[in-house]
């Protein structure tokens, strides 16, 4: 099977450093304690259709745009996108605990309507308490894995056709449905490391997704999930999310990783270390064991650099190196039966190009990626060399 590549819209702002409004400790309502910063791009309409053009012309299938209170709302920006593109898909994350199950079916439903079947969707159960609580949401960690199990079981009934009963600890519905079913249904990602989340990424994902770690971990991640799913009678796909700085050449890339550290002094490092070490999110605690807090020893597998995680929450490891070495690790993760690679850089328009300029043709000449509708027009081999920019 081809591997499936998407890239990532930064709702919350971009630039050319790592310390930007994802890096507050309050998660962007305030600039405390950290180092004031230029050349960062507000996520302003015009620049993230200028980021979904590219990635639609690039060939990637999606965008993934994140929930939380330092972004704009992912269903009403990638709305927006939809006209601006044609045929790039989005992959809208959001909170289950935040509204009703039966309406998120019919958003679904309209949106996919709308865009003519474009929508895919990330579920985002929640690993910081704090962030929560800006939501009005008071549920401790695990029982907001139960909510969840419960929403998404709603929301596959409303989809049903005809009405659904359900009745459980945190939800009532009584004949819930949506006029019109989806169609197609959009493909639900999931991730989740801990205890509570397996089980329901086996009862409800299409596609378990990870952040980036080192492939052994991925590979236990991996044998997990699919071990629950298949009690449950099911198969489930899976997916990683990783940054990416590839280059013409390896040296060129470290030479660009180093330079994300260099904006990076100390207290600020400290600061959004000491914030993310709150986070009630295993998947958080396992991105933060990779690097200790430390500048020291960064590349903790080949190619594979913790130090987005110093300052970031959520994904912070990227695949750094040549074009062909960046390829050669997503043909790792594909071996182990990785399929979706979601992507993203700083700055994310010039490295959407670094990306599929440089590394999709590498996949494509080892067969490992085909350009969405290329197979219509005899071939999936990018019209770019690969090397050059």
């Amino acid at each position: 099977m081809s591997v499936r590549l998407h890239w990532f819209l930064p709702t919350g702002g971009d630039g050319r450093t790592l310390v930007d409004r994802h890096a507050y400790t309050d998660g962007g309502v305030s600039r405390a304690r950290v180092t004031p910063v230029s050349g960062v791009r507000p996520p302003d309409i015009d620049y993230l259709a200028q980021i979904a053009k590219a990635a639609e012309h690039l060939g990637f299938e999606g965008v993934l745009t994140p929930t939380g209170t330092w972004c704009e709302d992912a269903w009403l920006t990638t709305a927006a996108l939809a006209q601006h593109t044609e045929r790039l898909k989005f992959l809208v994350a959001f909170r289950p605990g935040v509204l009703s199950p039966v309406l998120a079916a019919q958003m679904a439903a309209t949106y996919q309507r709308v865009t003519r079947g474009r929508l895919l969707l990330n579920v985002v159960t929640g690993g910081d308490a704090t962030e929560q609580r800006r939501f009005g949401d008071h549920v401790g960690h695990d029982e907001r894995y139960a909510r969840t199990d419960e929403f998404l079981s709603i929301v596959r009934g409303a989809w049903s056709g005809k009405p659904y009963d359900f009745e459980g600890k945190h939800y009532r519905v009584d004949g819930g449905l949506t006029a019109l079913p989806p169609d197609p249904l959009p493909e639900m990602f999931f991730g989740g490391s801990s205890a509570a989340a397996g089980p329901v990424a086996a009862r409800h994902a299409d596609v378990y997704l990870t952040w980036g770690e080192p492939p052994a971990q991925v590979r236990e991640k991996i044998d997990w999930v699919r071990g629950l799913a298949a009690r449950e009678g099911r198969t489930v796909r899976f997916g990683i999310r990783l940054h990416t700085i590839s280059r013409d050449s390896s040296a060129e890339a470290w030479r660009t990783a180093r330079g994300l550290l260099d904006d990076l002094d100390a207290d600020t490092v400290a600061a959004a270390q000491e914030a993310l070490g709150r986070s009630e999110s295993v998947g958080q605690r396992r991105m933060l064991a990779l690097h200790g807090g430390s500048r020291e020893s960064l590349e903790v597998s080949p190619n594979l650099w913790a130090g987005v995680g110093l300052v970031r929450g959520g994904a912070g490891t990227a695949l750094v190196g040549s074009h062909a070495e960046v390829a050669d690790r997503v043909e790792e993760y594909h071996a182990l039966g990785v399929d979706h690679f979601i992507f993203s850089g700083y700055p994310h328009l010039e490295e959407a190009y670094w990306f599929g300029e440089g590394v999709m043709p590498e996949l494509a000449a080892r067969g490992l990626w085909q350009r969405p509708g290329a197979a219509a027009f005899g071939g999936g081999v990018p019209l770019t060399v690969s090397g050059g920019r």
